[in-house]
Parts: structure tokens; sequence; C-alpha cells
């Protein structure tokens, strides 16, 4: 499994309960604030109205266009959630003052603790995996390991993103947290020295660029490439057999984990809706659409995954405080612009 903690089982009937005992003054409505892109969330909306009867209404944007709104609004802001992805986005916007801890002993006994703000600001509801793929007919001893994507025998065989994406700076910032800031910059310039080519596109790109025999080595996130063992992807699906992929670190930190989540806003005007809204995220029904509707895996490790998410296989995730490892960011930026990874 990649998950190390454990979980009570908790169904939707909690959040309905709370739900069903909103304040007059909640007026049935919730106003979601979200970067989170998406269509198959729809359903998640959909259920939550038809199992409460409170109406969302719906902004979507970048997740920094989102924070800076929210900032300009002030103690104006409509806002009652913020939902979007990766950790360190969490942290901006917690950094920022527009989210407000909250107590709720629903998320506290789902979520695991790794997974969920020190100060309950904000809260996982869905992880990726990112892993290394890699053309099996070209590597034959694929790197087991995130140090590894440094060894000077993968020169000139590695794709990856542009520093500026989230999941590099996460994942560098994870790096740094498990093994220190120098090993950390070691690491940055030897997987810079590796590369195949000037980072650049999005994780299907990476995936693409095995295909296309661009690259022999990449990372992605794992529900890019379930997605494509669920539907026709363009310049993966029809060619997939040709990718090889490894859980890094199996006998070390474990695959590092991506999150996708959420908080109450500061102001939000219908606070109790908003409380109820994540604890509904939290449900089983809403854990398991993550899963079926768009290849990510449950934060509630007691929840069945997709056929799609499960033929890639069991793995040991990365427990590491997710906290922690936001606070890294901005060491991880400069680390990459000392190193040159564009």
């Amino acid at each position: 499994m990649y998950h190390r903690s454990t979980v009570s089982t908790f169904g939707l009937v909690a959040a309905i309960s709370v739900a069903s005992s909103l304040p007059a003054f909640a007026e049935g409505e919730l106003n979601l604030y979200s970067s989170r892109h998406y269509d198959t969330d729809e359903r998640l909306y959909s259920d939550f109205t038809d199992a409460t009867g409170i109406t969302i209404n719906r902004i979507e944007g970048k997740a920094d266009e989102l924070i800076t709104r929210m900032e300009a609004e002030g103690a104006n802001s409509p806002a009652d959630i913020l939902l979007t992805v990766d950790t360190s986005r969490l942290e901006r916007a917690k950094d920022a003052g527009v989210l407000q801890s909250i107590e709720s002993n629903v998320l506290e006994e789902r979520i695991p603790a790794n997974l969920q703000d020190s100060d309950n600001q904000w809260f996982g509801f869905s992880q990726r995996a990112r892993i290394i793929f890699y053309d099996k007919a070209d590597v034959t001893d694929p790197p087991t390991d995130y140090v590894s994507l440094a060894d000077p025998k993968y020169k000139g065989m590695v794709c990856h993103r542009s520093s500026s994406n989230v999941y590099s700076q996460t994942l560098l910032s994870a790096v740094i947290e498990n093994h220190g800031e120098e090993a950390a910059k070691t690491w940055a310039q030897g997987v810079v020295d590796n590369f195949a080519r000037a980072p650049q596109g999005g994780d299907t790109d990476q995936l693409r660029g095995l295909v296309s025999g661009e690259c022999d080595i990449s990372i992605s996130n794992t529900y890019y490439f379930a997605r494509a063992i669920r539907k026709d992807v363009e310049g993966v699906s029809a060619e997939r057999d040709k990718i090889g992929w490894v859980f890094p670190a199996q006998d070390a930190e474990g695959a590092h984990m991506n999150l996708s989540g959420g908080g109450v806003a500061a102001n939000a005007p219908n606070k109790e809706n908003a409380i109820a809204f994540l604890e509904y995220l939290a449900s089983d029904q809403a854990q398991q659409y993550f899963s079926a509707g768009n290849d990510e895996y449950p934060a509630v490790a007691t929840v069945e995954k997709s056929a799609s998410v499960k033929e890639m296989g069991e793995f040991t995730g990365d427990d590491i405080d997710l906290s922690a490892v936001a606070k890294n960011v901005a060491t991880a930026q400069q680390i990459f612009n000392e190193v040159g990874w564009e």
C-alpha cells in the first residue's frame, strides 16, 4: 500500500447529517473558488448538492490568481472554499492569510495526519504519486530512486518539466526535506547534466517523449498514465506497452506524493456549509470518485481504488509531513536557479 497511516471507516452519512443541521444564515449556498480543472469533478459538486440541498456557486481559475483575488477581496470576499492542486499552493494560500483554521472531528478522523496542515487550515483529499517512467526497449536498468536520476550513466536520457512547475518545485522540496539542502543541490545539478532536452511541456508530454524516442527516462504523476490506461490519450495510449515505470525509493523514503486539497476561506460567509463540503470530500463516495473519475489515489486508505489505478500496482508512498515540504519551496527555486534548471 502507498499509505503507512490507517484511518477508520466513516461514510457519507456524517457529512449529510452535518449539512442537514446548518444554521439559517447559511441560506443553502456555498461559494467555491477552484483551480481543479477536471470535468469529472462536476459529479462531486452535484452529489453534494443532491445530498445536502446546498447550492454551489463556482469560480474557476489558476491557483495563484484565485489566491490573489481572495487577498484583494479581503473581508468582503464571498469565497467559502479554496480547492487547488499541490501542497505548495495550499501553503501559499495559508501564508497569504486567505484560509482559516477549523475544527472537524470527521476530517481529523478521516484524513491522515501527514496530509493535513498542522493548523487545520488545509486538508488533502486525493494524491498522485510522482514516479519514474522509462522506455523499456532502451533502458534495461532504470533508476530505482530519485537520487539515481543524477547518475552520469543516464546522461542525455532524462526529460523533465520546467523549474517553474509546482510539481518540480515540490519534488525538489521533498528531496531537501529527506536528504538535506546540499545533497538536493548536487542532485538537481546531476539531473540537469542528464537532460535529453530543455525542460518543457506537461506531464503527458514527458510520456509522449518516451513514445517518440526523444528521451528514455522521465517523471510524471501517476494519474496521467492511469488515464491513458482508462481511455485514449493521444500519443500515449496506443503505445503505452513501450513504457515501463518504477515507484521510486521503495527501500527508503518511498514515492513522492502530490496532493490535491482545500481549506475554508478566511472570511467565509457560509462557514458551516464550507466545513460540511470538506467533510463530504472525505466521505467514501467522494473519495471513490476522485479515483474513478480522475485516476487519483484516495486520501482515505480504506477506500477502494479504480481499476486503472490498481493496474499500476501497489507501492509505499513517502509519508513525510507535507507542511514541512511546502516550506522548502523557496529554497528549491533558489537551487533550480543556481544549477541552471530552466
